[in-house]
């Protein structure tokens, strides 16, 4: 994804969804370091948002922290165990997509949950692995 389609993402899905979600502009909005994130057009539509949301802070190369990567592990572990495996880009995003829809909302409870035992080991570790 380049930064033009990320901004659009953030324009026209992020943005009215953390209206809703967060009415009194008190929301926190997580991202990584992908380049798309970091471009100078999507650093400065969050500078133009400042007031509606935060965006955490997210030190480079930080996967420790980061709990979607959990999620990715898992997506992949699910389709690579499918048989017969997707052929095209067409059926990966439906495997991908059916797998997504099949995690339990417990899962990603306990990923958000997680977080600050993640961010101590992380500081224990002095910034190295974890264990996450």
């Amino acid at each position: 994804m380049d930064s033009h389609k990320y901004a659009s993402v953030l324009a026209d899905h992020v943005h009215p969804y953390m209206q809703i979600i967060f009415p009194q502009n008190d929301g926190i909005y997580q991202q990584d370091n992908a380049r798309c994130h970091t471009a100078r057009s999507v650093c400065a539509w969050f500078a133009e948002h400042e007031d509606e949301f935060t965006v955490l802070p997210w030190p480079a190369i930080s996967p420790d922290l980061n709990p979607i990567e959990n999620l990715w592990d898992h997506l992949d572990r699910v389709v690579r165990a499918m048989d017969p495996q997707p052929r095209n880009l067409a059926q990966l995003a439906t495997a991908l997509e059916s797998a997504w829809l099949k995690i339990p909302v417990n899962t990603f409870r306990n990923l958000i949950d997680s977080l600050l035992a993640r961010l101590a080991a992380v500081r224990s570790a002095k910034g190295g692995y974890s264990g996450f």
